[in-house]
């Protein structure tokens, strides 16, 4: 560990956002002068008006020379010219959690806590909210912070003072954060996502094994890269070999083989819900929490907004926001949960492959409503992969013709012409008419078969469109209830 910032240091914190000003009021008690930079003009004014004390300057072209350190939001990529210009002068540069880390260690706020590290492509957050629900319910003071929402290093300053963090890292805090070693950490699954930050699927590996350099390491043995990361321990969705975590006879047992809850009680329902609640138990109990206390408190958990989240059922067709699917391996895990689905999808691939996903889940598609920046991707994998299945493309333009553009041809299904719809309006215009499309798409599907549901699961990233994936999945839920009031 480096030594702390203390008086006289001083550090550059690169990006105003959500991390900034906790960054800035952490360095401002160890006494550091602090100099904020972010090129948005905005950002400027919010953080110079939040955390009195600190300078505030422009980004673009700032020379970070002469500073001792710099601390850069996680989202700065390491060939940013910030970080490049930091290298070049000598100067060190880590991210916020990195920063979290160092003072937790120098007890700086207070004796150090046990981390508990979540990381992996798909699963985090729920794993990371399962995690704090089995700490909390078990008597363990905790909080759940990183990734998910509330900065490590505003949980180290907490007055109530958690013993054990629930930490939710991505793959570009790990990367910032290289000395940070857990108590415990998990590497749910590994599969391509944001390789254009990282540069490459080795990169991006690297980076997520990082949560396992720890005394406890735990890794997803179901999927073929996490599975094969060095660890203690491992989990699958499968019969378990002797001390794995797994199910056996319907119930989810833990390394020991003590019964933990039964499968059919975890929320969200299926195989990804389950290897949550697996790999969340494994690291509740390196704190010493009991296979019991596990059960207890995952029978009583409930999965979070937008993440496999039924939001409505309109004439026997259930409508399931799953936003947080933000890549093609979330989705896959989002789509297998059922047996019938018209799939709603679509938004930036951020360079992902979408074949392989299509290919998978194609037996058990009934319809595809394709939307956002890539939709056009989705639209040639599925006919490719999936050609008897109708697509639906929705786009944003001048009027709101159906023009008859189909996967394969200009096909009929029942009395709706699957094809492009063009949309006048904003994006919550066209996520309704995308629902509306789903909907004629699952009411044809239910004269043949056992009724399917229509699932939000875009395997994309939602800022070409939405404000957030949230916003995506507010949008699906509010137009699914519109169906509902309508009909």
């Amino acid at each position: 560990m480096a030594t702390l910032p203390g008086p006289g240091a001083h550090v550059l914190v690169a990006g105003g956002g959500v991390t900034g000003p906790a960054v800035a009021r952490a360095l401002l008690r160890l006494g550091a002068e602090v100099t904020v930079a972010d090129g948005k003009p905005a950002a400027r004014a919010k953080i110079a008006a939040d955390v009195p004390g600190i300078t505030v300057t422009d980004l673009d072209g700032l020379d970070p020379s002469g500073f001792d350190l710099v601390v850069v939001a996680p989202g700065f990529r390491p060939d940013a010219p910030v970080v490049r210009a930091a290298e070049r002068a000598g100067v060190p540069v880590i991210g916020d959690v990195e920063l979290a880390w160092w003072i937790d260690r120098a007890g700086a706020f207070g004796a150090p806590r046990q981390w508990l590290v979540v990381t992996g492509t798909n699963g985090k957050t729920t794993t990371t909210q399962m995690l704090e629900a089995i700490l909390l319910g078990a008597g363990v003071p905790a909080v759940a912070c990183g990734n998910i929402g509330r900065p490590v290093i505003d949980a180290i300053a907490d007055d109530a003072d958690p013993r054990v963090l629930a930490v939710e890292l991505s793959s570009f805090q790990l990367h910032w954060a290289p000395s940070v070693r857990p108590r415990a950490g998990v590497v749910l699954n590994i599969a391509e996502d944001h390789l254009d930050w990282h540069g490459s699927m080795a990169a991006y590996t690297a980076d997520k094994a990082r949560a396992l350099s720890g005394e406890i390491g735990v890794v997803g043995l179901d999927d073929p890269v996490a599975g094969g990361l060095p660890a203690t321990v491992g989990f699958t969705v499968g019969e378990p070999q002797p001390g794995q975590y797994g199910v056996r006879d319907g119930v989810l047992v833990d390394g020991a083989g003590a019964p933990v809850v039964a499968a059919d009680r975890i929320s969200p329902p299926g195989p990804a819900g389950i290897a949550d609640a697996l790999a969340a138990t494994a690291l509740a109990q390196a704190v010493g929490v009991t296979a019991e206390q596990a059960g207890e408190a995952l029978a009583a958990f409930r999965v979070g907004a937008h993440r496999a989240e039924p939001v409505a059922t309109v004439r026997g067709v259930t409508y399931i926001d799953d936003s947080k699917a933000t890549n093609p391996h979330a989705a896959q895990n989002s789509i297998e949960a059922h047996e019938r689905v018209v799939w709603v999808a679509g938004g930036q691939l951020k360079g992902a492959d979408i074949d392989p996903l299509v290919a998978r889940v194609a037996p058990r598609l009934v319809g595809a409503v394709l939307l956002g920046l890539d939709a056009g991707l989705i639209a040639a994998a599925m006919a490719r992969h999936a050609p008897d299945v109708p697509v639906v493309r929705v786009t944003s333009g001048d009027d709101s013709p159906v023009s008859p553009v189909t996967n394969d041809a200009n096909r009929s299904v029942g009395t709706f012409v699957a094809g492009d719809v063009r949309v006048s309006g904003d994006a919550d215009a066209v996520m309704s008419a995308a629902v509306d499309a789903a909907a004629r798409l699952a009411d044809v599907a239910g004269q043949t078969g056992p009724a399917p549901v229509v699932l939000l699961a875009p395997a994309a990233a939602s800022l070409d469109m939405f404000t957030s994936y949230g916003h995506r999945g507010d949008a699906f839920a509010a137009s699914a209830r519109a169906l509902g009031a309508a009909s």
